[in-house]
């Protein structure tokens, strides 16, 4: 629309035809948000008519002039309407409308009208004359008059219309941003539009439903339309918690003192108390009967706090806390008392502390969900909105499940506490499984996954599962500081495993073994026996590696003697050198599926081949005469010159690969493989065992880097060089490692 018809506009606003005022309007709401246009209408006198459009028309009327004042809005413009006289009473008209008024399009534009207002900014376009027209102050005498507010504008979030569910969760945004700013607050400290203090107003949102409310819209498929007031709904949950977690914890506060009391009330301190021996209970005993009403000396500490000083074991969690605390205490009374029975029974080393654990595990929440890096990380996550629609990387909807979150991550520390078997000594070590447990189980769990499954899995994850994570992680912590300096140890410890392996396999050819010659065996075609006679005898044959390991030897016999013939018994010998290669149907994954031979050949069996038994082929190059050439030649041929048939697959891998290992070739076999990975990994995790935390982070020791002093001394000294393979690591690592001081 021009500018030039802007008069005729206004004269078509001002008519009495509702008809006419109607499609005045609506042309209107799409044309104001450009700013040439909206600064000709309001000095044309536009906003005065607009105001009297929306305080007393209805229907489709009003619903366009709330959508032409809320993008005029949006251009930063107009904003004298809320400043001029008769501003309470339009403010109060809009409150009305959200409360009462059931159209969805109306609702739609009251809400975005209330949501500029509250997110105004003090400073836009200078100073505002009545800083009270804006922010949460505003909306003050007209919530005193509709109080019932603050309940419709939270059901609107179970709203079917995706816009005016995103506009109620943007009112509801601004509100809360506003009430906890310092912009928000009175000379008293309270919410300038409530009259209360924050955390009450918060609290009061709360108990309405919104958490329940995003949860469920944030875990939902519409995102696309929500995705931006979610986003920041989650930050403003992070910015709350980090600032219940600045308000200290002080007794002087009668809410602080009241949920201590409640606390120590929740224990059942009336019960009777052991405090790891009798005459501390006869005492007491005693004491009460005199009349005189001493305090438990074990108060507060009989609760797992450190002192009797409750309130200084507060300083890193805040009163974030505190509520924690007092929450999981409310939820689970009975099960908080029968833990406090129990643990009374056992030695005071070996009770697992319930305050301090609480509060570990407020810490370890916090630390996950990174709720003091919240400003920097939602710029980038508008930034990831804006280009992709990957919700699940940015998305966290367990945050808004905090409480339930705590709760059944206190449960795991105490689970784990008492499958472990801590002490108040181990209460780190038991603080870091937990960590890892929610990295695991929180941290992992995409956003679709509802907080009950995830409690679940928080009760049941096994603790030798954690355990290996743990170990996994700490070799990656290892890695990153020291990624050189292993691998250097790791690829010598292959050698030296490779070395004892080899050993070990070639120890079993010098010992000798029993191998049957021919072996019966059923198949599944027929109930009889294939590959032999199905009556006749198996004879055997011994085969063992001279002392030399140069000669294979072996005979054979009717059956397997008691005690193993002497190499002086086995009549036939193989020279190992003149062994060509090894080939077997051994399974490098421990079954039969497949053949191998001493080169790494694979061959795919057929359906036969799987049927039969195991067998070890020796190969050799025997010279034949080619009758087909011109002149008779000798040429080369590999035969097999020995085969045996191992009766299990350990004495299978253990022939296959010493023959191999003997003839300077690579193992093929899983059993093998796994146990040179044992070996590899057990000799690392002995060699780390050796190094102190802080090698390599602690800097140089005390006196490193000093020049000594050259006084008394002459010219007559030299230097002597000592090479060493390892110069590479750090003296105190190589020391504890296994390897030599760098002399010099």
């Amino acid at each position: 629309m021009d500018q030039a018809d802007i008069p005729a506009l206004l004269s078509r606003l001002s008519s009495d035809e509702d008809a006419m005022r109607k499609m005045a309007v609506f042309k209107l709401q799409s044309s104001i948000n450009d700013p040439a246009f909206a600064d000709a209408f309001i000095s044309s006198g536009g906003l005065n008519i607009l105001r009297r459009l929306i305080m007393t028309t209805g229907g489709n009327t009003l619903a366009y002039s709330l959508q032409s004042l809320s993008r005029l809005l949006e251009v930063d413009m107009g904003w004298e309407i809320f400043e001029a006289a008769g501003a309470g009473e339009l403010v109060e008209r809009v409150v009305e409308l959200i409360v009462t008024h059931p159209l969805v399009n109306i609702l739609r534009g009251a809400m975005s009208i209330l949501v500029a207002i509250v997110s105004h900014p003090q400073s836009s376009r200078g100073a505002i004359k009545i800083p009270s027209n804006f922010g949460f102050r505003a909306l003050k005498p007209a919530i005193a008059v509709y109080p019932q507010f603050f309940e419709m504008v939270v059901s609107q979030l179970n709203s079917a219309d995706h816009a005016l569910c995103a506009n109620a969760l943007m009112l509801l945004n601004a509100l809360m941003r506003d009430a906890i700013s310092d912009t928000g607050k009175s000379d008293t400290g309270k919410v300038a539009g409530t009259g209360e203090e924050w955390p009450k107003f918060i609290k009061r949102l709360q108990d309405l439903g919104v958490i329940r409310a995003a949860y469920i819209l944030m875990q939902s498929s519409a995102l696309q339309d929500l995705a931006h007031p979610l986003l920041e709904f989650q930050a403003l949950t992070k910015v709350l918690l980090k600032k219940w977690r600045e308000v200290s914890v002080d007794l002087e506060k009668p809410d602080h003192r009241r949920a201590l009391k409640g606390l120590h009330l929740s224990s059942a301190p009336e019960r009777k108390e052991h405090y790891g021996n009798g005459s501390r209970v006869e005492e007491l005993a005693e004491n009460g009967k005199k009349g005189s009403r001493r305090h438990n000396p074990e108060k507060w500490r009989r609760l797992g706090f450190v002192t009797e000083s409750p309130a200084y074991e507060f300083d890193e969690t805040g009163f974030l806390g505190m509520m924690d605390l007092t929450d999981y205490v409310r939820k689970y009374e009975d099960g908080f008392q029968k833990l406090l029975l129990e643990q009374s029974s056992r030695p005071l080393h070996e009770r697992c502390p319930f305050a301090r654990s609480s509060l570990a595990v407020t810490m370890i929440l916090y630390d996950h969900f990174e709720v003091d890096k919240s400003d920097v990380e939602d710029a980038k996550n508008y930034l990831i909105l804006d280009g992709m629609k990957n919700y699940d990387k940015v998305f966290k909807p367990l945050l808004l499940q905090w409480s339930r979150l705590h709760g059944a991550s206190l449960q795991a520390f105490f689970r784990l506490w008492k499958a472990t078997g801590a002490t108040r000594d181990d209460f780190e070590k038991v603080e870091e499984l937990v960590r890892i447990l929610v990295e695991q189980v929180v941290g992992q769990a995409p956003r679709t996954k509802d907080v009950s499954e995830v409690e679940e899995e928080l009760a049941e994850f096994e603790y030798n599962r954690l355990r290996e994570l743990q170990m996994e992680l700490l070799e990656l912590t290892f890695e990153d500081e020291w990624g050189q300096h292993l691998l250097q140890v790791r690829e010598e410890l292959k050698q030296e495993a490779l070395h004892f392996v080899k050993e070990q396999r070639v120890r079993c050819l010098l010992q000798g073994a029993w191998f049957p010659k021919s072996v019966q065996y059923k198949s599944s075609m027929d109930n009889g026996y294939q590959n032999g006679p199905r009556s006749s005898k198996t004879s055997w044959r011994f085969v063992k590696l001279s002392h030399n390991r140069r000669w294979l030897h072996y005979a054979d016999f009717p059956s397997p003697t008691t005690k193993d013939p002497p190499l002086d018994d086995l009549g036939e010998k193989l020279d190992v050198g003149s062994i060509s290669s090894v080939l077997s149907n051994v399974s490098a994954a421990g079954d039969d599926t497949s053949s191998i031979s001493s080169g790494s050949t694979l061959r795919s069996p057929s359906k036969t081949q799987k049927q039969n038994p195991t067998k070890i082929t020796i190969m050799s190059f025997v010279p034949v005469e080619d009758d087909k050439s011109e002149s008779s030649k000798r040429r080369q041929v590999e035969r097999p010159i020995l085969t045996l048939i191992p009766t299990s697959h350990s004495l299978a891998s253990d022939w296959l690969d010493g023959l191999l290992m003997l003839l300077s070739q690579t193992p093929i076999t899983a059993e093998t493989n796994k146990l040179l990975a044992l070996a590899g990994e057990y000799g690392l995790k002995i060699r780390l065992l050796n190094v102190r935390l802080d090698d390599g982070y602690g800097g140089p020791p005390e006196g490193a880097g000093v020049v000594p002093s050259r006084e008394g001394l002459d010219e007559d000294y030299y230097y002597e060089v000592l090479p060493s393979r390892h110069a590479r690591l750090p003296n105190s690592i190589q020391a504890r490692v296994g390897f030599p001081e760098i002399l010099g």
